[in-house]
């Protein structure tokens, strides 16, 4: 395969990567992320991918590559986390992982030695958390579709609210709506591992999926399948921990569930380091503190995962006298662990005014994803090898990124007439079988 020979084949591939749902900017760290785990061959071959999920088949007749040697090298990168093979319908089709939820989160649930966990955890840290680059990348402009959203601990909703909590948003009614279940090694947790920062006792295995992604990380060794009743122990103690319950940014077919600590999960540190709440999309809940009842022991504080409630400072008149903390209600996520801290009962998780758009489905948030971050062309015109493919994602994407249009389509008056036309599209292309994902 004397093609493979270019020096370029790991910039072509960040390239590639950058045109998925999440951006991934090009710099020396993410370029020695790729070499790390990518061979040259692997990697060419993700350049010659389709975009989307593919049959062997297709991939075979775009990439050129003989149907046995192709099968071996899906089955080699899968194993890895750096394909997706979702078993649909009967079929195999196959997919670049992106660099979240995707490349990060799956070499981290990898355990053998066929990588070097520590060098690829401090690219990974530096690449993701040491600069602004990858966050900026996808959040400085307001997006506000991310891959996760967060749950609320149902004990911390007040209890003339609670009947109002949706099936989408109890994290047990998610478990209960799956028959397939794995729990895996956490990413974040296990490169703080590696990295000698990690504080605090919570278990490596506590990365729970359900469905397709379930079974994707069962069949690759990435994570071990559990029953119902296991995961729902897992889910039990994951409260009495107080972690951050947070989600598959849809409504149905929800993929996967993390538990997390403030002193390891990524995105959280993310939030704190550069402000850009949107990395994850909060609950429709929202923590208010009850004056009257608050002791100000200051046990919420230390708690919220993301620094939005601050002491008081107390009043001149009144030195000895505890003010109640305050919540910054511009960057609370809603997840009630504040609440599950608090001894008096006096904070509790309220319905917000404004309720939080949710894509339906992964087909939903993806397109919107790539809509907000200049992508979307590369997911409707996705053979790479195509020159009319490749005239077609130049004029559409050009129109797709003028700021009126991509504003207009994402609003709440236009964005489900665009997501309908979508899947109208999907279903004459014999992709039918993506909408419902």
């Amino acid at each position: 395969m004397g093609h493979l020979v270019g020096k370029g084949i790991y910039r072509k591939l960040g390239k590639k990567i950058d045109q998925l749902a999440m951006r991934a900017p090009w710099n020396a760290t993410f370029h020695a992320v790729l070499k790390e785990l990518y061979t040259r061959e692997e990697a060419d071959l993700i350049v010659r991918m389709p975009y989307g999920l593919s049959e062997i088949e297709t991939l075979g007749k775009i990439t050129k590559i003989e149907e046995s040697r192709l099968k071996k090298l899906l089955d080699g990168l899968c194993k890895k986390g750096l394909v997706l093979d979702l078993y649909i319908e009967g079929i195999y089709r196959y997919a670049p992982s992106p660099i979240v939820i995707g490349i990060f989160e799956f070499t981290m649930m990898r355990t053998g030695s066929d990588v070097d966990l520590k060098t690829i955890s401090e690219l990974f840290h530096r690449y993701l958390l040491g600069r602004e680059t990858f966050q900026a990348a996808n959040f400085k402009k307001g997006e506000r579709i991310s891959p996760m959203r967060i749950l609320p601990h149902e004990t911390a909703v007040a209890a003339d609210e609670y009947v109002e909590i949706l099936d989408y948003e109890k994290a047990a009614a998610i478990i209960e709506s799956h028959d397939k279940f794995s729990i895996g090694i956490c990413s974040c947790r296990h490169e703080k591992h590696h990295l000698g920062t990690r504080g605090c006792d919570v278990p490596l295995e506590v990365c729970s999926s359900f469905g397709y992604s379930a079974d994707y990380l069962i069949r690759n060794n990435l994570s071990k399948e559990v029953s119902k009743t296991e995961m729902l122990e897992h889910l039990s103690r994951s409260q009495e921990r107080g972690l951050v319950l947070n989600t598959d940014n849809v409504k149905n077919s929800v993929g996967f569930m993390c538990h997390c600590c403030k002193c390891c999960c990524s995105v959280l540190l993310g939030i704190r380091k550069f402000g850009y709440p949107n990395i994850m999309v909060t609950s429709n809940f929202i923590a208010l503190i009850d004056p009257e009842e608050c002791s100000g022991c200051g046990l919420c504080v230390a708690a919220c995962p993301i620094d939005a409630i601050e002491v008081e400072a107390p009043d001149p008149s009144a030195p000895k006298k505890k003010k109640p903390p305050r919540v910054d209600e511009t960057l609370c996520l809603g997840c009630g662990v504040c609440a599950l801290k608090c001894k008096k009962g006096a904070l509790k998780l309220h319905r917000r005014e404004q309720r939080v758009f949710y894509p339906e489905t992964s087909f939903e948030r993806v397109i919107l994803q790539c809509l907000e971050r200049g992508t979307l062309q590369y997911q409707l015109f996705d053979n790479p090898g195509s020159i009319g493919q490749k005239i077609l994602r130049a004029f559409v994407g050009g129109f797709l990124r003028l700021p009126p249009v991509k504003k207009a389509l994402l609003s709440d008056l236009l964005r489900s007439r665009f997501l309908g036309v979508m899947k109208a599209g999907a279903g004459k292309l014999g992709k039918g079988w993506a909408v419902d994902l």
